[in-house]
């Protein structure tokens, strides 16, 4: 079976062949102490072995609960944020058709999302939405108190005791939560929820092959058992610090780029549904790294649409940044282009050569184009587009997330500096036990 492959040729030049060997030694050590539960941060190392300790009975129970769901509704709105929806937005994206939100509901119900933002808007029109709808809620929370969850949760559940009763309601809420405490983890208790719990040891940003991630995925209708089987290949082959580990040779070479003045990534795919994919690494780094005033700024576009937009800085704007391609090898379907006897629009010279083909000269053709201009490019190439090798993917960029944040010398498994918004926020607010910071913050506006 083919797997995740990695070529940093046009970015050694530009890093230096002797910049990227002397971070060996720290990438080894990173790797051992990821694999040994070693280091800053590793009381949240449970994401390491999950896709190999990961019971079959809890699988099991998971697709138990999204047929359950879909025998019940049309559809399931998944609250959370950062890492407890992004995950799983990414991989039902990826693997939807892109024009399924406009099509009649199927055999599974369709996947919405909320609690990922403070929008009036967003909110009353999903309320509006679901008024004549028969749904189902995922709630994801350690706390139960995170501020746009619980919100969104308090306005959702509200509707659905009064749309379908309040004791059937009871059936259509799972909660996805702390074993035993919380404010959620109270509630579910309470009123009878299904729940499964977040490992202690899994933070959010890591979280998506836990029930985090699995729940809302299995639910629209996805084999979760191939997503871990495909991570779980990945867990075995990144195991070693071997020249062989694409996680390792990845987190060494945007560390060499990273010294050598590179300070922005920008995350590149040729394949639109991997948008989301993007945003959910965007998170996975910018939260691992960003930190004492270190840390590569993750960015993303999308090609070559975002060649009509960003392609003229990209191409020759300050030279600070690197790119890493996601190059999808194989597409799903094969569509050929026709002939045409006026050939008005000059496209005659494609015709019958695949929409891919065109795809990949374009992917190729903006590669050279960029290194040329000064832009290192690093390049990962995926079989195609299915459940084994987003699992593959997932994983592999976990673990190259740990190795990178240990060689830049930060817990990558932190988050200190969200608290701040947060801290602002509850004071402007006026919640109690903040009245001192509520003083103070009206004293700076």
């Amino acid at each position: 079976m083919k797997t995740i492959a990695i070529d940093i040729q046009h970015a050694l030049y530009f890093a230096g062949k002797e910049r990227y060997e002397a971070l060996e030694p720290a990438a080894v050590k990173a790797i051992s102490n990821l694999n040994n539960c070693e280091g800053a941060g590793n009381d949240f190392h449970g994401w390491v072995k999950l896709p190999s300790e990961i019971a079959q009975a809890e699988i099991d129970d998971i697709n138990a609960t999204a047929e359950k769901l879909a025998a019940q509704t049309d559809y399931v709105v998944c609250i959370g944020i950062g890492g407890s929806y992004l995950g799983a937005k990414a991989v039902i994206e990826a693997l939807s058709d892109s024009f399924a939100a406009y099509a009649p509901k199927g055999k599974h119900p369709k996947v919405l999302f909320a609690g990922q933002n403070i929008g009036e808007d967003y909110l009353a029109e999903l309320q509006k939405f679901l008024a004549d709808k028969k749904f189902g809620i995922i709630v994801i929370s350690k706390s139960g108190t995170t501020t746009e969850p619980a919100l969104a949760f308090r306005l959702l559940k509200a509707q659905l005791e009064q749309q379908a009763g309040k004791e059937p309601a009871k059936d259509l809420i799972v909660a996805i939560t702390d074993a035993k405490k919380g404010a959620l983890r109270t509630l579910a208790t309470s009123e009878g929820y299904k729940t499964f719990v977040i490992p202690d040891n899994v933070g959010g940003r890591f979280s998506v092959l836990t029930p985090v991630g699995l729940l809302p995925i299995a639910v629209a209708g996805f084999q979760i058992d191939k997503l871990i089987a495909g991570a779980k290949a990945m867990q075995e082959t990144t195991l070693h610090a071997t020249p062989s580990n694409p996680a390792m040779v990845y987190a060494m070479m945007r560390n060499a780029l990273y010294q050598a003045g590179k300070k922005i990534e920008i995350l590149v795919n040729y394949h639109p549904k991997l948008h989301y994919f993007a945003e959910w690494w965007k998170q996975l780094y910018g939260e691992s790294e960003g930190k004492e005033g270190k840390g590569i700024f993750p960015a993303a576009v999308d090609l070559t649409t975002d060649l009509h937009s960003m392609g003229q800085w990209m191409q020759e704007g300050e030279r600070t940044i690197f790119e890493t391609v996601i190059s999808v090898e194989e597409s799903n379907f094969e569509l050929r282009i026709p002939g045409d006897k006026d050939n008005l629009d000059a496209m005659n010279y494609l015709t019958g050569k695949r929409v891919d083909e065109v795809n990949k000269m374009a992917e190729l053709g903006t590669r050279i184009a960029h290194v040329e201009g000064g832009v290192p490019v690093i390049k990962i190439t995926i079989p195609q587009m299915d459940e084994h090798t987003l699992g593959e993917l997932i994983y592999f960029f976990e673990k190259a997330c740990g190795i990178s944040g240990y060689i830049l010398g930060v817990n990558p498994f932190d988050q200190p500096g969200v608290e701040a918004y947060k801290k602002n926020m509850f004071a402007l607010l006026g919640k109690p036990g903040h009245e001192e910071a509520t003083k103070a913050i009206q004293s700076k506006i």
